[in-house]
């Protein structure tokens, strides 16, 4: 939006980052956060309780990472349709962040593990090795969203052991 040549959502977005400025977004964007955090929780806690079932860990942490990114998209004042795609909703991030770039490969991995883990019908075969990985990855997203984003959110600290 712009009056009298100033850019309001650049304004806002600085003071927001800034921590000057408190909105009903920052609100959501902290609930986003906090649900891809739930997500990322339930990933390492069923790997480390349930080490078999995982498929369950690989698409919570796809769904981790999807909760990440539409809180970056919020934050960006994208508009966004709410879509599983990862690749999708990074597209839409670049496009004023290129800073997000260097995900799409390991994006592009956790991609899969939105669908192809869910059915019984479909089989991929998953190391322990990648799993550990799309964690790593999902952690990595939370932190660089959070710290672009300049939001401090409080979780559990299973993510971190």
């Amino acid at each position: 939006m712009r009056r009298r040549g100033i850019n309001l959502d650049l304004s806002i977005k600085y003071l927001i980052q800034e921590g000057l400025y408190e909105s009903g977004q920052s609100d959501e964007i902290r609930q986003w956060i906090r649900k891809g955090d739930h997500d990322l929780g339930t990933a390492k806690l069923t790997y480390l309780h349930i080490p078999e079932y995982l498929d369950t860990v690989t698409f919570h942490c796809q769904q981790a990472v999807e909760k990440y990114l539409k809180a970056y998209l919020i934050f960006q004042s994208s508009i966004f349709r709410f879509s599983h795609d990862l690749i999708c909703l990074l597209d839409l991030i670049t496009l004023k962040d290129s800073d997000f770039e260097s995900y799409y490969d390991s994006l592009s991995e956790l991609q899969g593990y939105a669908v192809e883990v869910r059915y019984p019908n479909e089989t991929i075969y998953l190391s322990n090795e990648k799993v550990e990985k799309a964690m790593v990855t999902a952690k990595n997203v939370s932190e660089f969203v959070t710290r672009r984003i300049k939001i401090t959110v409080d979780y559990n600290d299973i993510l971190d052991k």
